[in-house]
């Protein structure tokens, strides 16, 4: 499977983004992966993973989106990125991954992507806008590998995303990034109506000859102001989706991407972890994208990495939420989230006004926490890199 899949990358990834991505993602990753260990045992806690979500702007209305498209929209201007991004990169992160509504609706995404080429830039997009001028663009910025989003075939898609044909643009738009050459994911919120469709080797077979390099599997999570909580995945399906992973690892020349189980199988939650945080479009600092509280707003002055290391806020959601699961506290336990808001008085980033009725109306749901039915990994690399350089930070004890 290396052998296999290392030829595919040599082949089919265009050799300059390739090595960048290396360097970048891989030496200077590994680098920051042990900065932040070594600092988060001194209590000091900078994400090296942060997650952007730069605008509110979007094409599609998705079952269980946690976005709110206000009547004015609301975007992380170009000077505020700059500032966040210089501010990480002080810290030794140059790994975020952009967020919308659909990202690539910020019109001055490609030039901060042109001025930050010691970056790396993950693109989560729902693929309807790549056509062959915006994949071209992300090849020559170098910078950029897009994750777009499958949720399901052709039908499945479109009920899951509210659109039209949205499986067909998506696919399409494969086609576009890997004619230009470019280090292409696909992301699949997985639940009930889909786990059939995309959690098989078929699907994984036909990404594979379409030519993308990594898919990236995350369980639904029903926030927002339609949440769908039918569409939420039972014990017996979670344990199936993490049995696949673990066995596809082992056969497919494809990188399979999970945040959500260590290399034992066992859950965890990167933001209690303190391993990924999220700034969303209004600029507020928040635990992660489906969480939307804050108290800290970064667009208003002050020194960021402050403001993101010194926040009590973020430390006091972190050992709340490990203290709760090792899952998701969302979904495992969203009356003790509210209740934790409330008692932080934090601010309501949603752009709706509603997250704390949102999370009393909500019932406890099982999310990715097998107990003692884990599945550790069987891949010896993914078990060495999960061990060493993503989880096990002494987040649960």
């Amino acid at each position: 499977m290396i052998v296999q899949y290392a030829k595919r990358m040599l082949s089919e990834v265009d050799l300059r983004m390739l090595t960048r991505f290396a360097y970048i993602v891989g030496w200077k990753g590994i680098r920051s992966i042990r900065k932040f260990r070594k600092q988060s045992k001194a209590g000091r806690v900078f994400p090296p993973f942060v997650f952007l979500s730069i605008t509110n702007a979007c094409n599609l209305r998705c079952q269980g989106c946690w976005v709110t498209q206000a009547s004015s929209t609301e975007s992380i201007s170009s000077a505020h990125m700059d500032r966040i991004i210089d501010a990480c990169k002080r810290e030794g992160s140059h790994f975020f991954g952009i967020l919308g509504g659909e990202p690539l609706l910020h019109p001055d995404f490609f030039d901060i992507a042109r001025r930050h080429q010691d970056c790396v830039f993950q693109v989560f997009s729902n693929g309807t806008l790549i056509d062959e001028a915006v994949a071209r663009e992300m090849r020559l910025c170098g910078n950029i590998t897009p994750l777009i989003s499958i949720e399901g075939l052709e039908e499945t898609s479109d009920e899951r995303r509210g659109g039209v044909n949205v499986y067909r643009k998506a696919v399409e738009a494969i086609e576009h990034c890997s004619r230009n050459r470019l280090f292409t994911g696909v992301a699949s919120s997985v639940c009930k109506s889909n786990i059939a469709e995309v959690a098989t080797g078929d699907f994984v077979d036909d990404m594979i000859k379409r030519g993308v390099h990594y898919l990236w599997y995350y369980i639904y999570r029903p926030v927002g102001a339609e949440p769908s909580p039918e569409l939420v995945l039972d014990k017996r399906e979670v344990s199936n989706l993490r049995r696949f992973m673990v066995d596809i690892r082992r056969t497919a020349p494809i990188l399979v991407v999970d945040a959500y189980w260590d290399h034992e199988g066992r859950a965890l939650c990167p933001a209690a972890a303190g391993i990924s945080h999220h700034i969303g479009p209004a600029g507020y600092l928040e635990p992660c994208p489906p969480i939307q509280f804050a108290r800290e707003d970064l667009k208003n002055g002050g020194d960021i990495t402050e403001l993101i290391t010194r926040s009590g806020f973020l430390e006091r959601f972190r050992e709340t939420a490990a203290s709760a699961t090792r899952g998701c506290i969302i979904m495992e336990h969203p009356q003790k989230l509210r209740e934790f808001m409330i008692n932080e008085n934090a601010v309501d980033t949603s752009g709706r006004g509603t997250a704390l009725e949102e999370l009393r109306m909500m019932q406890s749901l099982p999310s990715h926490d097998m107990g003692d039915a884990r599945i550790p990994e069987r891949h010896w690399l993914y078990r060495f890199a999960k061990k060493h350089w993503f989880f096990g930070f002494g987040a649960y004890g």
